[in-house]
Order: structure tokens, then C-alpha cells, then sequence
């Protein structure tokens, strides 16, 4: 399945391919905040439709993540991290996406609190 996803105001705008059936609800302390909905994809899925100087970055606690945001609109509508494996990955947050139905995923708790 191919979707299209953004920021509220449109300066963030990417594509991307996968299964997107199911989302993880991690409930660390920054994505409890947000209130995102992931699913995870290959970098090499995704793909941004607008410039990537658009994005802004924040990381914390061990710097592994690298959450991208707008800093016009404030939302985030992707993350990406390398895994122990070496492969490249991004977190799609499914909230961004219009055409996903939030009401038919298969949600997974994630204890992110705990790591």
C-alpha cells in the first residue's frame, strides 16, 4: 500500500510503501506526549515529497532516534533510526495520514517507559 502523509501545514510531505494494518502506542515519555501512532517502514520506503531542509530535529535521552517535526506547525510526522543491524529505518506516525483509519489498526502497547 502506498500512503501520503504531512505535517498540518504542508511544509513536511512524504510518501511511503508498507503494511499498514498495525501501529505501535509506545508510552515513553515523548511519544505519550505526542500521541503518535507508528509503523515502522525501510528508509529506503519512504520518501519525502518537499525539501529536507523543512525538517527540524529534536533527540534525546541516548540520541538514536532522530524525530522530525515542522518547526511552523509543530507536528511530527516521522522519525528515523538505524538498527542494531545497521539497517536504516523510519517511524511513520499513521496520525499523519489522512487516508489511514485510525479505528480499524491493530494497536500494540509498547512499554517504552521501561527501556
Amino acid at each position: 500500500m502506498r500512503i501520503s502523509g504531512s505535517c498540518h501545514c504542508g511544509r513536511i510531505a512524504f510518501e511511503a510503501e508498507g503494511e499498514f494494518n498495525e501501529a505501535l502506542e509506545c508510552n515513553c515519555s515523548f511519544c505519550r506526549r505526542r500521541g503518535v501512532l507508528l509503523a515502522f517502514v525501510p528508509r529506503s520506503n519512504m520518501q519525502l515529497t518537499t525539501p529536507r531542509e523543512n525538517l527540524s530535529t529534536y533527540q534525546f535521552n541516548q540520541r538514536v532516534i532522530v524525530h522530525r517535526f515542522c518547526a511552523n506547525c509543530g507536528v511530527a510526522p516521522f522519525s528515523e533510526a538505524t538498527m542494531p543491524n545497521g539497517a536504516e529505518m523510519a517511524a511513520i506516525n499513521l496520525r499523519c495520514v489522512p487516508e489511514i483509519d485510525l479505528a480499524a489498526l491493530t494497536v500494540t502497547q509498547y512499554d517504552g517507559a521501561s527501556r
